[in-house]
């Protein structure tokens, strides 16, 4: 059975999972966000494992381990539970958001070089570069274009 599936039901059980995901592996690899950050990011993460078009998960029985958002050809969110990194759930999620959806793009933040060399070494090269993110906070942002 693929560990990879859309998800279709997002009611709140789930959407609390997905946001335990995120905010565990922030917490490991976004280390220039304070707590407040994060605080203040949460909200806007439930609304787009809501509403984002495309929502993959990765799972092992019925527990998630991960997760990618995509909309058109971006990735606009990719998370993995730091109990289960090192094990190529992220690479899995995005090679098959590249073979099944298409994706060409996604935008990285500067300070997470974890982040860049993952992406980096699955062929997303910058393009571009933004001085603050979506929320216009002063996170620079790396554009990224598989080559």
């Amino acid at each position: 059975m693929n560990p990879i599936h859309r998800i279709t039901d997002r009611n709140e059980e789930v959407s609390h999972q997905l946001l335990y995901i995120w905010e565990t592996a922030v917490r490991a690899t976004h280390l220039f966000l304070t707590e407040q950050n994060i605080a203040a990011l949460s909200p806007l993460v439930i609304q787009g494992i809501r509403q984002i078009p495309h929502l993959l998960a990765y799972t092992d029985s019925d527990h998630y381990l991960g997760f990618i958002g995509v909309q058109d050809t971006k990735i606009e969110m990719l998370f993995v539970n730091p109990a289960a990194r090192g094990r190529g759930i992220g690479k899995q999620l995005v090679t098959y958001a590249v073979q099944t959806l298409n994706v060409l793009y996604v935008d990285v933040n500067e300070q997470n070089p974890q982040a860049i060399g993952f992406y980096e070494h699955l062929g997303f090269r910058v393009f571009d570069r933004s001085e603050r993110d979506e929320q216009g906070q002063p996170f620079p942002i790396l554009h990224m274009k598989l080559s």
